[in-house]
């Protein structure tokens, strides 16, 4: 059958009892990369997140700041390591609701960090994102009391803060911006 077959289906969530998943198109999932199918993590991922915007699902996000899982992926899988043990808890899981089609080991191309040289778990943050006049003002004047090495960065500086339009106040990034 063709994939066309399974629009507007569901599927029982195959480690969370009672959860049930919309079956969704995505232009990013294609029978080239695969078979085609794949599933939707909208919390770990700019593909997933779009597609799980358009279609106006939550962004539940499983993982904690510690690449944990959280309560809410069940007292089975919860501050399990992702990456570790949380990967053959899963496993065990699958197999004991009989949905594990397929094991081997694959080699994920994860980012990496530079510092820790740890694989990185892209996942979602609470972030504020405000659209005022007030914070660009600021950020304007602000910029304008900083000595900038050479001195014409400034204005190109001020015309990229100028066409800004949403803002984004983050504190996760304690150590700096590379």
């Amino acid at each position: 059958f063709s994939g066309t077959d399974l629009a507007d289906g569901s599927c029982a969530h195959p480690t969370i009892p009672g959860r049930v998943s919309p079956l969704l198109p995505a232009n990013h999932v294609t029978m080239t990369k695969g078979t085609g199918l794949v599933h939707t993590a909208p919390a770990h991922g700019m593909e997933d997140y779009s597609v799980a915007s358009h279609h106006q699902l939550s962004t539940v996000c499983l993982v904690d700041e510690s690449g944990c899982f959280t309560e809410v992926a069940g007292p089975e899988l919860r501050n399990k390591n992702v990456l570790e043990e949380g990967n053959e808890a899963v496993i065990k899981m699958l197999q004991a609701a009989g949905s594990l089609l397929k094991e081997e080991k694959y080699v994920h191309s994860y980012p990496y960090d530079w510092r820790t040289k740890k694989p990185v778990i892209i996942r979602a943050s609470k972030q504020w994102f405000v659209n005022t006049s007030d914070v660009k003002a600021a950020a304007q004047d602000a910029l304008k009391k900083v000595k900038v090495i050479p001195t014409s960065a400034v204005n190109r500086m001020l015309e990229m803060l100028d066409r800004r339009t949403f803002w984004c106040i983050s504190r996760q990034r304690c150590w700096g911006v590379p």
